[in-house]
């Protein structure tokens, strides 16, 4: 079963989720590409919440920078950084990241995750990112997952999981130890 708020929402139409703030950002293709910046902004923006444009590209002012420019054309982190500014502009109160760090650069995905960590803490926003990186979902989470094979197999606070002998060895590069 899986509730939010309190209340059951398995089974629940997609568009019923989103009127609850169940903002989904999918793995690549995340953008319409053929529209402008601008207007991949405006569509978002028409539900209206508490996050507006101004504060969105506040976040990314590199998006403010090309409004005019076809989201089709922008390079990967970009296109995130666009993905991100639409959901968040569609008033979420649980955003579902999938695989943040996909094609990107190492640089890209650091900078991504701490601005979606200060967006998390400005907005009080839930945030479930579902990412093969570890480490880097792990250095900015509070809680986490570690899953195999669709079953989860170890989980605790994200401290405790970065710490664990197992988790170290199998899912984030080594013991720990030199």
């Amino acid at each position: 079963e899986i509730t939010l708020q309190g209340r059951r929402i398995n089974g629940e139409l997609p568009h019923q989720l989103a009127r609850r703030g169940v903002i989904l950002v999918p793995e690549r293709d995340k953008v319409f590409a053929t529209l402008s910046i601008a207007e991949n902004l405006e569509f978002a923006a028409q539900a209206g919440g508490a996050i507006n444009l101004d504060r969105v590209l506040s976040y990314f002012p590199q998006l403010g920078t090309q409004m005019s420019s076809l989201a089709g054309y922008l390079r990967g982190g970009e296109k995130q950084m666009l993905a991100i500014g639409m959901a968040l502009l569609c008033r979420p109160t649980l955003l579902l990241i999938d695989e943040l760090s996909l094609g990107l650069a190492p640089i890209v995905i650091k900078d991504l995750l701490q601005r979606l960590q200060l967006i998390c803490r400005e907005f009080g926003l839930t945030v479930l990112l579902v990412e093969q990186n570890a480490k880097a979902a792990l250095a900015i989470a509070d809680y986490g997952y570690v899953m195999e094979s669709g079953r989860v197999v170890f989980s605790g606070r994200a401290a405790e999981l970065m710490n664990h002998p197992d988790v170290r060895e199998f899912y984030l590069g080594g013991t720990g130890q030199t």
